[in-house]
């Protein structure tokens, strides 16, 4: 189970991959999604974290150039994207571009880093028990 948790934090092959693969090893449904989950969502916070630095660092830059520290335009991308971006990640993320790096952008857009990464782990949640259950219910019957 060790590495179903490290394979789950690893970006591009969380969760999502990990999941059905572990089950086709014969290992227990239950313990593949929780390992797989934890490492996942750890990975997920550490980036959401790091999101939060680009996020700053690109601020402080504007600041330096004598901007504001945000853009009117921006501003209004950004209620946006925290208004129903951050959910389009946490279903086209696991599938398209990782569960770490949305969380990442998330933040980078403006969405608070505790919001981003519970939002996409419980997507990425939701996405590994509907695989763990679609691939161990066909079998049991």
């Amino acid at each position: 189970m060790l590495g179903v948790f490290i394979a789950g934090a690893t970006p591009w092959f969380e969760a999502i991959v990990v999941v059905p693969v572990a089950i086709l090893f014969g290992l227990d449904p239950f313990l593949v999604v929780v390992c797989a989950l934890a490492g996942n969502a750890i990975t997920i916070f550490i980036f959401a974290y790091l999101g939060s630095q680009i996020r700053e660092y690109l601020l402080r830059r504007r600041l330096k150039k004598g901007k504001s520290g945000e853009s009117p335009r921006f501003v209004r991308a950004q209620a946006a994207f925290e208004k129903h971006g951050v959910y389009w990640l946490a279903i086209f993320g696991p599938l398209f571009i990782g569960t770490q790096f949305a969380a990442a952008i998330a933040v980078a857009g403006g969405v608070k880093p505790l919001k981003a990464s519970l939002v996409i782990t419980i997507g990425t949640a939701v996405f590994a028990i509907g695989i763990a259950v679609g691939m161990v219910i066909p079998w049991r019957a």
